[in-house]
């Protein structure tokens, strides 16, 4: 096998995940996929069956992008077995994507991690942004219990950083994208900085024009890709070869 493209950060293979995967003998930090939906007619928009058994055999971690028609629909097919819910964020766009008038305007995509084994000893590192809350130290006392059930105190601590939320907006690539369902950096990132170490591995079984590689090496971490689609995998090797970065623009 011979490399679509390769540096030192990234690798781009040209094939279907599901024989590709097998032959390279990879294990992954995380896997960050945006597979096809399953949920329209055009000829390229259908599930790859199978690939999710194929990509447990190399990573315990996954982002997986979809809607909830896609999950329900998949786990009633029994794709997801062996996979745990882990949590579920929200890409907020600046513009729908329905066209159904009897249906509230869409204008969100599911990213939705799946992990295997232990959940404590997966890489978990949510990304923290600032904050107007001011910087302070103190003890925060049981609250919320009627909730929550009593946690007892606890430290409080206050840095001027808080968690990111779980809905992020992010605006959609329009005129910009080099594939049809590319996602925007603003998105991928807080993904793979949440899943996967500094310096370590992410996959992407669906790498479309390149944006999960891109986003990996930005912030140098590894990135192996797969994408069938030769005329996707040439715009990918394209952008990383000039080092093109489709920057997203945060609502």
């Amino acid at each position: 096998m011979t490399p679509y493209y390769t540096d030192d950060l990234v690798t781009l293979w040209l094939g279907d995940c599901r024989e590709v995967i097998p032959a390279l003998g990879l294990k992954a930090d995380c896997i960050v996929a945006d597979p096809p939906y399953g949920e329209t007619s055009l000829p390229w928009d259908k599930w790859p069956a199978g690939w999710l058994g194929i990509a447990a055999t190399v990573a315990s971690s996954l982002w997986c992008f979809g809607s909830m028609r896609m999950f329900l629909d998949r786990s009633r097919d029994g794709e997801f077995n062996g996979w745990k819910l882990g949590q579920d964020v929200i890409w907020e766009k600046q513009g729908g994507s329905g066209f159904a008038p009897d249906r509230f305007n869409r204008v969100h995509e599911s990213a939705v991690h799946w992990y295997q084994g232990c959940w404590s000893e997966l890489h978990r590192e949510v990304p923290r942004v600032g904050t107007r809350t001011p910087v302070r130290e103190g003890r925060r006392s049981a609250s919320a219990e009627a909730w929550h059930g009593d946690r007892g105190a606890c430290p409080d601590v206050r840095d001027g950083m808080t968690l990111t939320r779980s809905v992020i907006k992010v605006r959609n690539l329009n005129g910009r994208a080099l594939h049809p369902t590319e996602k925007p950096l603003g998105i991928l990132d807080p993904l793979i900085a949440y899943a996967c170490p500094p310096g370590g591995l992410v996959l992407d079984p669906f790498a479309g024009s390149g944006s999960t590689l891109d986003a990996a090496r930005a912030t140098g971490r590894r990135a192996i890709g797969i994408e069938a689609d030769e005329q996707y995998a040439e715009k990918a090797a394209r952008r990383l070869s000039q080092g093109v970065l489709v920057e997203a623009v945060t609502a």
